[in-house]
């Protein structure tokens, strides 16, 4: 009885070698230009750098606001922003105080606008912006 050895099929070794290769191309493109490649690496770093940048000025508001409580804080009130706040809510000034008048629309000094102004005027504007 004649035994035929059976030959391997060539089509498993070629499959598994294509597709290996494959999975290295697809591997080699997301390093190069994937969304975390090195072509995109410089819009992740300016990405950071703006965050960096907003987090640096949120801070600074967040220790503004640290130090603003911080102020109020019964045990430590500082005079000079207990006279400041008094006399701001009193309308009230020193005779040595220099006071500058804004216009609340625009914020500019209301001296420079106008040339001469009436005492209703002046005094109206005052009471308009009684919200120190």
């Amino acid at each position: 009885m004649p035994t035929r050895l059976k030959r391997p099929p060539f089509w498993r070794p070629l499959a598994l070698t294509v597709t290996l290769l494959g999975f290295q191309a697809y591997l080699g493109y997301s390093a190069i230009s994937g969304q975390f490649g090195i072509a995109s690496r410089e819009d992740i770093q300016s990405d950071i750098e703006v965050l960096e940048d907003r987090s640096a000025a949120l801070q600074a508001e967040i220790d503004a606001y640290r130090h603003r409580v911080s102020l109020l804080n019964p045990r430590h009130i500082d005079p000079d922003i207990v006279a400041e706040r008094a006399r701001a809510l009193l309308n009230m000034a020193h005779a040595d105080d220099v006071l500058v008048m804004v216009n609340p629309e625009n914020g500019q000094p209301i001296s420079g606008q106008f040339v001469e102004l009436i005492d209703s005027e002046l005094i109206s504007i005052i009471e308009a912006d009684s919200t120190l």
